[in-house]
């Protein structure tokens, strides 16, 4: 049996700043594949709890318990009607992350940059050598008759 991992995000961020804290519960709950695959699955839909883990080959406890981190980061709305719940998806924590996430795109852009300027540094050394590697057409032989 897996231990269960436990966070507790209020202590991870020790100046206690709440857009951080949310930050880090939207991370921390993006972090585990079957909470991505939860949210795959509630994109467009809204779905029982039993609708959610009918893919799963793990207990509807733990489901449960995957759908509850992902409730305490914001990603999902549920609606509960009796013993029924109903969820949704929300994904205006994911707008926030994506901001957050935007600002070190300068890092990888650079790279990109780079990236082309090799391609077509590489390209241009091709052509080059394409045309000098290149024998000058032949002429036809005469036909003899």
């Amino acid at each position: 049996m897996k231990p269960r991992a436990e966070l507790h995000l209020v202590e991870a961020t020790p100046n206690g700043d709440l857009a951080a804290q949310r930050l880090d519960a939207v991370f921390f709950a993006l972090s585990d594949p079957v909470r991505r695959q939860i949210l795959q699955r509630l994109d467009g839909a809204a779905l029982l709890v039993s609708e959610i883990a009918a893919p799963f080959e793990i207990s509807l406890q733990a489901v449960s318990r995957h759908i509850q981190v992902l409730v305490r980061a914001g990603l999902i709305q549920q609606s509960r009607s009796g013993r029924i719940s109903r969820c949704s998806l929300d994904a205006g924590p994911l707008l926030d992350a994506a901001v957050w996430m935007n600002r070190y795109s300068k890092y990888w852009q650079q790279q990109f940059d780079l990236l082309a300027v090799t391609l077509a540094d590489i390209d241009e050394r091709r052509t080059r050598q394409a045309q000098t590697d290149t024998p000058p057409p032949r002429k036809p032989a005469a036909r003899k008759k």
